[in-house]
């Protein structure tokens, strides 16, 4: 009895100790006096608190920033520009397909896409049930590519995501779509190289997933041209042309870029099951939950 009475006068010190700069700070804050003299004060970068990690604010704490590598990109030993030598991150899609557009170009929905855009709701967006992206849609998560560099000519190239742990498969041994097609979420794709250039060319896809968080659709004749191109070690463009002759009126083509993560940075297990009734807690009310 008198070890454990030890132990959490230890841990009640301990903690008071380790607790004065945040609770002197609150009082502070609250009242506008200033903290007695010897009391440390919390270190502070603009007005805001520094946590372990960075500054802790409104939008949570930051992280230091890493310094992206701007020199001439690496290469494979055939000379093939090496697009796998770390991770990728900055496809957010946050603002919506037309985000990558050119300034003042809108996303030329036929009437049966726009009324269906229109009547989708954010709770029946396939992502909350654990469901792929596809393609187009972007992703805050990263991603890293796995390319086949042996002394043969590569026949595959896969493009590896942290969300949901999906990945996309290239084909790069010349071949062509074939005839028929399952249809499914990421499409079937092909790819070769224009100069430096990766080109990648999708058909094939479902008409489920959502190009965008907003829900612009599409049909099964969505047809996508992606070509990715490392300007440097840090950055790589990414064009994508989109051409779907039953949701849109023309092709429409969006750019967006992307940096390379830290050295070191890996991508790290991400488990999301289909119908795993996201968003109950929160009040979502599932095609399977709660009716």
């Amino acid at each position: 009895m008198k070890k454990l009475l030890v132990a959490a006068v230890i841990v009640a010190l301990t903690g008071a100790h380790f607790a004065r700069p945040v609770v002197a700070a609150e009082s502070q804050a609250q009242t506008g006096t200033q903290p007695a003299a010897g009391t440390p004060a919390p270190p502070t970068r603009g007005g805001n608190p520094v946590g372990v990690l960075g500054v802790v604010n409104a939008l949570g704490q930051e992280l230091p920033k890493v310094q992206v590598p701007t020199g001439p990109p690496p290469r494979l030993p055939d000379g093939t520009i090496d697009l796998g030598d770390g991770i990728w991150v900055g496809m957010t899609g946050g603002g919506g397909l037309a985000q990558g557009l050119k300034p003042g170009e809108e996303l030329p929905l036929l009437p049966a896409a726009t009324a269906k855009l229109a009547a989708r709701k954010d709770t029946e967006d396939p992502v909350q049930w654990c469901l792929p992206l596809g393609v187009v849609r972007g992703s805050p998560y990263p991603f890293r590519f796995i390319q086949n560099y042996t002394h043969k000519k590569p026949t595959h190239m896969y493009i590896m995501s942290e969300w949901m742990g999906s990945f996309r498969q290239i084909f790069m041994d010349g071949r062509k779509h074939p005839s028929e097609l399952e249809l499914t979420w990421f499409g079937h794709s092909i790819g070769w190289y224009e100069g430096d250039t990766l080109v990648i060319d999708t058909i094939g896809f479902n008409d489920k997933f959502w190009l965008d968080r907003r829900g612009t659709p599409h049909t099964e004749q969505l047809h996508t041209i992606e070509r990715w191109t490392r300007v440097d070690a840090g950055h790589l463009v990414r064009e994508v042309t989109l051409n779907d002759p039953g949701a849109f009126s023309r092709p429409i083509t969006f750019k967006s870029e992307l940096t390379l993560s830290a050295p070191g940075d890996e991508l790290i297990e991400y488990v999301c099951q289909e119908n795993n009734q996201y968003g109950i807690a929160s009040g979502v009310i599932t095609p399977t939950v709660g009716r």
